[in-house]
């Protein structure tokens, strides 16, 4: 039995984990790593120092202990300082249960003149959504993402993230973050999520988009009308639901391209 109990390899689990990974060590890129795989080293268990020089060897080894324990303690942090940004989907598989997707909704695209309406967050298969004016507090959306391992958005890191952090008092620049729009684009899926929605099979059955989710954001403030606000969330909590379903197929998509055909 391996070490952590959560490990599967990826013949048997059809994902790609950390423990398939081995550019996390210092002095190990991305060619010695698919050197390993195709000498069929695919998994750390397969690991053998002598396989390297004895300086990366051992490093490869030690890697693996500490990465071994830090899987054990739930630590994506470790994981995500030593990957690098764009390889920080390998995470998924091992924290599944502990991601976060999440989605805001906001008045216009400067964080300093513009407010956050509505924020959506999607853990373990449940979804959360905080409005203005009546739920939506720095002490809520620090409940909503303290426990996450991993945050996924898209174009969160450069829209999502600065507006939280600008209106509330949350920290989430410093988490490990899978953005989708940077991940969607290595496999030739490029535009914004309404764009790359039906090229994956995602149809919606409203046709708001973020000029009508203002709309009816103002709707509702103006004029106390619920079936506005109820459209928003929706919406928005359509928005951040799908992401799952898109890091699903994106990921297995470069998966394939990447990983596979050295199994």
């Amino acid at each position: 039995m391996r070490p952590n109990a959560l490990s599967v390899s990826v013949a048997d689990s059809l994902a790609m984990r950390v423990e398939n990974s081995f550019i996390g060590v210092d002095g190990v890129g991305e060619r010695t790593e698919r050197k390993l795989w195709e000498q069929g080293v695919t998994h750390w268990d397969d690991f053998d120092a002598d396989l390297l020089g004895s300086k990366t060897g051992a490093a490869v080894a030690d890697y693996i202990d500490e990465g071994t324990t830090r899987l054990d303690a739930g630590d994506a942090r470790f994981f995500a300082d030593s990957l690098p940004d764009s390889e920080h989907w390998r995470l998924y598989e091992n924290f599944r249960t502990s991601t976060a997707f999440f989605d805001i909704e906001t008045t216009g695209l400067d964080a300093a003149s513009s407010v956050v309406t509505t924020v959506s967050v999607t853990v373990d298969g449940e979804t959360t959504t905080l409005v203005r004016g009546q739920d939506l507090t720095g002490e809520n959306l620090r409940a909503l993402f303290d426990d996450a391992a991993l945050l996924v958005s898209f174009n969160g890191k450069r829209f999502d993230v600065p507006f939280l952090e600008h209106h509330f008092d949350v920290a989430l620049a410093d988490r490990p973050h899978v953005d989708l729009m940077y991940l969607a684009k290595r496999v030739g899926l490029s535009g914004g999520l309404k764009a790359i929605e039906p090229e994956l099979g995602i149809h919606r059955d409203d046709d708001v988009d973020g000029r009508e989710a203002v709309r009816l954001w103002r709707q509702y403030e103006n004029h106390g009308d619920d079936a506005a606000l109820d459209r928003l969330v929706a919406y928005n909590r359509d928005d951040t639901e799908h992401l799952e379903t898109i890091l699903d197929e994106v990921a297995g998509r470069v998966r394939a391209e990447t990983f596979d055909p050295y199994l």
